[in-house]
């Protein structure tokens, strides 16, 4: 706390940690539509293939974690270039309110990553 008096840093630095959240939001963003665009390009169709399997595997079979969606889509025969292109398609799925977060799963991928979300059909 001293040093940071010392650097004219408040202790209670709410601009800063709200724009590091910001340029946090924005790089996440930026990266996940890159990594869209590439799967769009390796595999046409990708992402509303990916989202039309998550959907129906989550209204036959209920929540279901992630990493088991994705590897229910790639049993469908829906690969992209990369494994990370499937996080764009949660994402795009959620912000639309057709799937929400109900709640988390033990990941058996990641290497020591955080939790892993469990997905279920929106009011399903």
């Amino acid at each position: 706390m001293e040093a940071n008096r010392q650097q004219g840093v408040a202790e209670n630095d709410t601009e800063g940690d709200v724009t590091t959240q910001l340029n946090f939001l924005a790089e996440r963003d930026a990266a996940m539509a890159s990594v869209a665009e590439n799967a769009e390009e390796a595999t046409p169709n990708f992402a509303a293939e990916a989202a039309a399997c998550i959907l129906d595997y989550l209204s036959r079979h209920g929540p279901t974690p992630g990493e088991t969606l994705t590897d229910a889509c790639k049993a469908a025969g829906i690969k992209p270039h990369d494994d990370r292109a499937f996080g764009p398609v949660y994402m795009r799925l959620s912000r639309r309110g057709a799937i929400v977060k109900a709640g988390a799963a033990v990941r058996r991928k990641g290497h020591g990553t955080s939790g892993g979300t469990v997905w279920a059909i929106a009011n399903g």
